[in-house]
């Protein structure tokens, strides 16, 4: 191909224009990044086209996005190296499992993806990497002492990009994760799906919009099991090696309304929180171990509420000191500042000391309990366990870090492979694995008889092969079960080029012989649909490339489901079989090989 000067000035100019978009968009600017990316559609050639098409999508999803906001109170905000920030989520203690492990067996991606799998849980939500490294989200379900094959969470939450930290509530009810593939501006947005229970699966998921999603990486939103808090991790405010954990007032009934300014976006989705000590509860903030019972469990935690306020009440007596301090050197303007602040925070100072107390009184009273129920506990070991690491007592509201859970291995069921009837020439042939021919009607091609029982180098790579014993004590090998006698005719010289001459076209009506033509005359009577059904080789997802040939060659459905444990893709329905067959053969030249064509069910 020549080069041409004219077409690499007009990719720069794409390159620079599409390189502004990104910027305003990160800006919360969608408006000029539509602008820009529109520009950028009147210079782009079909290499490029693609990418600024995606840019103008995001651009547009965010100026959707803004009519459908909401308003959170932000209690804190922390940031923690993002290789463990999930450890300092006020979940179950060793409920974190890393990666390797055997339900995801790769740790790679710029997010870590730790499976989240508490103590005692009959159910695991997870996500992991198919063959071309997406990672999706599959779900595993305990059954008596076997965990049930993993399948993927249904096509509405599969994306053809990253889904990651599947969070369910603890009603069951609403499933949080993220995702870069599904409709968002940018990055990984946050989305939920509410289960129904009449389809008995999650519905489509909705994106939360601003300011939980956002242009940046948004991602592991949980709601606390006390109703008080949300909380999730963004990269909005932070470097590229860090998230910021935001605790939020947890919103039973939000309020969305329109935000039409680009300033007032920025501050709603800054989620700076507001200085009000009152908001803040620590016993949300704390989780526990397990120890060695539950009463010790439960000293421990109060022990954790008592350090934190302690240090909680000790930073607000310091930094109200401090203003103190400023309030004899400082100017007219400032005093008047500064003496609102103080007597601001006095109000609230009463209340601390007041929730101190409190927890002091339980701690002192679940050691009097231990007391008199003669309960002896190692308090050197308790002690330890309660100087984890604690952040944030700053902001009032801390932060404890917990540890990984050990490593694991479950027993699973193994997936059933379902055996392919379709007709192929393989490097091995296969014998039937049920030779009781299907109702309706069916076409086979007969290859040979003889007396004695065919061995695979007889039947020369053909499949599937169909075994009948004849009352002279012969048997007879017909390979393949075709529908119509079109499809049959189609391939009867494939099977003759293998050597078998004398090879003839039979046909059945319910599993009885009848001729060709009363069977090609029966054909031209009954209308059949029919499907194609593809079930992945990694049992969980289809190849990109599979995907790009069914959908460049039919608009079909592509419906997913799950048959004994394994996910299937069926493609239909087809009235004529001829069309099913070619589709069939093009996705097996993509990579699928367990594909085949059955009637409609």
């Amino acid at each position: 191909m020549a080069f041409s000067p004219l077409a690499a000035m007009a990719q720069i100019r794409v390159n620079r224009l599409l390189a502004s978009a990104d910027s305003a968009r990160l800006s919360y600017d969608f408006r000029k990044a539509e602008d820009l990316c529109r520009k950028a559609l009147e210079v782009a050639d079909s290499t490029s086209v693609t990418a600024v098409e995606e840019q103008l999508m995001m651009a547009q999803n965010g100026l959707n996005m803004m009519d459908f906001c909401s308003d959170p109170s932000v209690v804190a905000r922390q940031t923690f190296p993002l290789r463990d920030f999930f450890l300092f989520y006020p979940l179950p203690n060793n409920s974190w499992r890393q990666s390797p492990n055997q339900l995801d067996s790769t740790a790679s991606g710029p997010v870590p993806t730790p499976v989240y799998y508490p103590a005692g849980a009959e159910e695991i939500y997870y996500s992991c990497a198919d063959a071309q490294g997406i990672r999706n989200i599959c779900r595993t379900i305990h059954k008596d002492s076997l965990w049930s094959v993993p399948t993927l969470i249904n096509e509405h939450l599969t994306s053809s990009s990253d889904e990651i930290f599947p969070m369910v509530s603890g009603d069951g009810k609403t499933l949080t994760f993220a995702s870069t593939g599904l409709y968002g501006m940018g990055g990984y947005d946050l989305y939920q799906a509410e289960w129904n229970p009449e389809t008995n699966d999650w519905g489509v998921p909705v994106n939360m919009g601003f300011p939980y999603s956002s242009p940046y990486d948004d991602f592991l939103l949980i709601n606390t099991d006390d109703g008080k808090y949300t909380i999730f991790a963004s990269n909005r405010d932070c470097g590229k090696d860090s998230v910021t954990i935001y605790v939020l007032e947890y919103d039973v009934m939000p309020v969305r309304t329109s935000v039409a300014g680009i300033k007032e976006l920025r501050e709603l989705s800054s989620l700076t929180p507001q200085d009000d000590p009152a908001r803040i509860d620590n016993e949300s903030a704390v989780s526990g171990k397990e120890m060695e019972s539950p009463e010790q469990q439960h000293y421990l935690e109060q022990l954790k509420v008592v350090r934190t306020m302690r240090d909680s009440l000790s930073k607000f007596t310091a930094r109200l000191d401090g203003m103190r301090a400023r309030l004899s050197t400082a100017t007219d303007e400032e005093k008047a500042s500064l003496t609102e602040s103080i007597m601001d925070s006095e109000l609230h100072l009463p209340a601390l000391n007041d929730a101190l107390r409190k927890a002091v009184g339980k701690l002192q009273e679940i050691e009097m309990d231990f007391l008199m129920k003669g309960i002896v506990f190692d308090a050197g070991k308790l002690q330890a366990q309660a100087d984890k690491e604690v952040v944030g007592a700053s902001t009032g509201y801390t932060f404890t870090r917990n540890d990984y859970g050990p490593r694991f291995t479950l027993e699973m069921e193994q997936p059933v492979r379902k055996f392919d009837y379709s007709f192929m020439i393989l490097p091995e042939g296969r014998f039937a694995e049920d030779n009781t021919l299907p109702e309706g009607l069916v076409y086979q091609i007969q290859i040979f008889t003889q007396s004695r029982k065919a061995t695979l180098d007889d039947i020369n790579g053909l499949s599937p092969v169909f075994e009948k014993l004849n009352p002279s004590g012969k048997y007879t090998y017909s390979v393949g079960l075709f529908r119509d006698y079109a499809s049959a005719l189609g391939n009867i010289n494939k099977v003759k080029s293998l050597g078998f001459r004398t090879a003839i076209i039979t046909a059945y009506r319910d599993g009885k012989p009848v001729s060709v033509a009363d069977a090609r005359k029966m054909e031209s009577e009954i209308t059949v649909f029919c499907f194609v059904k593809i079930f992945p080789e990694n049992s969980q997802s289809l190849s990109e490339t599979a995907l790009t040939t069914i959908q460049e060659m039919t608009d079909k459905d592509l419906q997913k489901s799950v048959e004994d444990g394994s996910v299937v893709y069926r493609v239909g329905p087809f009235n004529d079989r001829q069309e099913a067959e070619r589709i069939s053969e093009a996705v097996r030249q993509a990579g699928e090989t367990n594909v085949s064509v059955t009637e409609a069910e």
